[in-house]
């Protein structure tokens, strides 16, 4: 009888909203762990910090390098220099890391990864560091993988509405705080937002270069050139901060190479379980609001242009913590085990 392989786990970064997103999916899902450790570089004095997993309580300690001895995977979900630090440290350790903070997102070595489009790259071959990518990159990607090989797509231009939750803790407390201030008809607090947020939309939160737009909007587009492994696919894309907690709203622009209609579309997203899609009604069925904590890419309405032939416009909602962030990290950790187990049972 064969002995039962061990799958050992760390979490860097257990209070993030991150982090808690992913313990919150490793704890109901059924991925095959052995052991897992919560650790946070704020921890400041041993068992002074608790964690839940699974109903039971479990203690949060300050990361150290003895304690990743062992370990098989760790998620980063820490800040950057945390996430660096011990991301850097995976190829000494012998352990893999999966960054969920985008802190690696600009090394070439480092494969950025959503699952159902091209996790074949780490199941063929053993990366020490993988990127789990941006929200709007997952989300993307994952329409286009579906697009571009029935019919083709000859250009995309998206606009992103994006949610405070991309600020972490901070952005959410913010919007909260300047809503209540409002409200009560004091003057709001900013902070994390150059300029009020709270009932109000913005056209950037970054500095634009000398062409207007943002290094975080222009990373983007490099990871889904990237993922797609189409590096002069024609794509362009702009993000406006919204004042609402969680979710990212796009609205997607697709000329497409061969003809189709709305219902050719809708067929396509209905064949795969990622997404989900209703069909034309005067009510608007996917919304921040509704999709919150859900797992999917909801298509709330497709729109075929008449001014350009075979374009579309494609609405889609989808939680940028859980869809968007902890479910591709846990199906590429599903991919990392499976090819543990096949190495094991190679030798």
């Amino acid at each position: 009888m064969k002995p039962k392989k061990t799958f050992r786990v760390g979490l860097i970064g257990t209070d993030s909203l991150r982090g808690k997103e992913i313990k919150g999916v490793l704890s109901v899902k059924k991925f095959p762990l052995t052991h897992i450790e919560f650790f946070d570089p704020d921890v400041q004095e041993e068992y002074s910090k608790l964690t839940q997993f699974q109903d039971e309580p479990r203690i949060i300690h300050y990361p150290t390098l003895d304690l990743l001895d062992g370990l098989d995977l760790v998620f980063l979900a820490g800040d950057k220099e945390t996430n660096r630090t011990f991301g850097l440290l995976a190829r000494e350790k012998q352990f893999q890391a999966i960054d969920l903070g985008d802190t690696f997102g600009n090394q070439e070595d480092v494969p950025v990864i959503v699952a159902g489009v091209n996790d074949d790259v780490i199941a063929k071959k053993r990366f020490p560091l993988i990127l789990n990518p941006h929200p709007v990159t997952i989300i993307l990607a994952s329409l286009l993988h579906r697009l571009i090989p029935a019919f083709g797509v000859c250009k995309t231009v998206a606009f992103v509405l994006q949610p405070v939750s991309a600020f972490d803790e901070s952005g959410i407390d913010e919007l909260a705080s300047q809503s209540t201030a409002l409200l009560q008809g004091a003057s709001p607090r900013k902070k994390v937002f150059k300029e009020q947020i709270a009932f109000n939309i913005l056209s950037h939160t970054e500095a634009p270069d000398a062409t207007g737009f943002s290094c975080g909007e222009k990373s983007i587009i490099a990871e889904i050139k990237r993922v797609l492994a189409l590096p002069d696919f024609p794509i362009s894309l702009s993000i406006v901060q919204a004042p609402v907690f969680h979710t990212y709203s796009i609205m997607a622009y697709v000329e497409l190479n061969r003809e189709a209609a709305i219902k050719d579309l809708e067929r396509l997203f209905k064949e795969s379980p990622r997404f989900r899609i209703n069909p034309p009604s005067a009510s608007c069925h996917f919304s921040s609001v509704s999709v919150a904590g859900k797992e999917q890419i909801f298509i709330g309405q497709i729109k075929k242009e008449e001014a350009f032939p075979n374009a579309f416009w494609i609405w889609t909602v989808t939680d940028n913590l859980t869809r968007g962030s902890a479910l591709n990290a846990l199906e590429i950790a599903r991919i990392l085990f499976a090819s543990k187990s096949d190495d094991s049972t190679s030798t």
